[in-house]
Formats: C-alpha cells, sequence, structure tokens
C-alpha cells in the first residue's frame, strides 16, 4: 500500500524547492515545454474538483488542454493496465493504485493528495427519517450503496463491519455519482456517499455525520503514468495538484488534506 509519509515527504520536498526559488506557490508558473493534451483518469468524487483545478492549470499553462475521464477507480485502474493512454491517474483508494504500480504502469511514487470520509446522504425532509447507520439494516426504506469492489463501496462495507449493522440495499451502483444521482432523484431514501458529494449537491440532499466514518477514511494517491502520450504534462498537472491552490480548493470542498 502506498504510504502517506511517503508522500509527506514528496509534498515537502516540492514545498523546500518553491521556497528556494523565492516563488509564490499559490500561482504556479508556467513551465516550458508543457504543453498540450493531458489525460487524466479519475476517482468520480474529484469530478467537481478536477474540473475546476483544470482549468486553472490550463490558465497557468497557456497552450494546454485538460481531459478527463471519470469513474470508478477499480474500473479506471483496470483499462490503464489494459493499455487505455492517459497520463495521470488519480484514485480514490490506495488499493486501485497499487494495482496499476504493480502492473509496471507507473514509474513515479504515487502522493497522497487529499483523505475523503463517508457520510449519509438523504433527500431534503429527510423523508426516511435516517438517523444513523443502523437504518442501513431495516428492509423498509429504499437504499443505495456503491458496489463493494469500488473505494466507497470498500468504505462503506468497512463502516458497517464497525457498527454492526447488515446493510439490505436496494440497488448497489457503478460509482459514488450513481449512488448520489439515485438520492437526488428521490428513488432511494438513503445512500452513503463521500462528505464532498453530499457538499458537491447542495440544497439538494442533506447530509448526516456518523462516527463510524472516523473507521474507514479514504487515501486519494495521484500518479503520473509510465506510458504518458504528454510525459511533461503528467508531471506538471501530478505537481500543480499538490499545489496550495489546489489544497485551498479541495478544502472549500470538504475534502481532508494530508
Amino acid at each position: 500500500m502506498i504510504r502517506t509519509v511517503r508522500a509527506a515527504a514528496v509534498a515537502g520536498a516540492l514545498a523546500v524547492a518553491a521556497v528556494g526559488c523565492g516563488t509564490d506557490t499559490t500561482e504556479p508558473a508556467a513551465e516550458e515545454g508543457v504543453n498540450g493534451t493531458v489525460t487524466v483518469f479519475a476517482a468520480a468524487s474529484l469530478t467537481e474538483t478536477f474540473t475546476e483545478l483544470g482549468k486553472r492549470f490550463e490558465a497557468a499553462h497557456p497552450g494546454t488542454k485538460v481531459v478527463y475521464s471519470f469513474g470508478a477507480s477499480s474500473a479506471l485502474a483496470e483499462q490503464i493496465k489494459q493499455g487505455a493512454p492517459a497520463d495521470v491517474f488519480a484514485s480514490a483508494a490506495p488499493k486501485n493504485m497499487q494495482q496499476v504500480v504493480d502492473a509496471g504502469d507507473i514509474t513515479a511514487a504515487p502522493v497522497t493528495f487529499v483523505r475523503n470520509r463517508l457520510e449519509i446522504v438523504v433527500p431534503q425532509g429527510n423523508p426516511g427519517n435516517f438517523t444513523g447507520l443502523a437504518d442501513f439494516g431495516k428492509t423498509e426504506p429504499k437504499i443505495a450503496l456503491c458496489a463493494e469492489q469500488v473505494p466507497c463501496g470498500a468504505a462503506a462495507k468497512a463502516v458497517f463491519e464497525v457498527a454492526g449493522v447488515d446493510p439490505q440495499p436496494d440497488t448497489r451502483e457503478a460509482d459514488v455519482k450513481a449512488v448520489l444521482t439515485k438520492v437526488t432523484l428521490g428513488e432511494v431514501d438513503a445512500a452513503l456517499v463521500y462528505r464532498t458529494d453530499v457538499r458537491a449537491a447542495g440544497n439538494k440532499v442533506e447530509g448526516i455525520a456518523f462516527p463510524e466514518a472516523d473507521k474507514a477514511i479514504n487515501d486519494y494517491p495521484v500518479a503520473p503514468l509510465a506510458k504518458a502520450p504528454n510525459a511533461a504534462a503528467a508531471a506538471a498537472f501530478v505537481e500543480f495538484i499538490g499545489s496550495e491552490q489546489a489544497r485551498t480548493v479541495f478544502g472549500q470542498a470538504g475534502f481532508d488534506t494530508p
């Protein structure tokens, strides 16, 4: 598993380099040779933040264009292993990143750039009267969960085990955004998604925090890919994701930063 301490060391090295140059890391300077399209495979829960950061990266590096493929980290990892052309992989769990590392598709050490935790999400007004994880063990309300092979599903399984709850999902979805959609459309009474997804949905939903969420916090690693078609832009994008500007965006979205 990719260790957070190694991520911290890499992030620290970047910070020292920035201080040594006497520059302000809030707005990374454009780098010579960084241009063209950079293709980023990223966890679905990063959709809003990475979309915003992509615009800022393009502004900081004129001549670049960021193209995203968002989805379940497990599915993205499999696509990369099968040879899908991409420059950067940002996973919602170290496990899926490690699969890509083991396949030899990453040469630089992945860096953990944010953390996330689960939250109960319900439609506005909480029609199912959910108060905590125990309600997921009832058969009456309709609930949605992520498939267990994707990071949000694995985290959900972990918190249910801690709470001693046997969940009774009516549907399991391919990624966290699909689960959230079930709630925003009123098709289910509750679901488990990331805290950041609750915040991104705004007044369409309500979030309910629960203490067991602390037992299944997801680390998000990012790395440039070994066969990146645009290696220079890939490296620059990964560095940008660790910048102070990016940390501010992640913090506003509800992520924890290492």
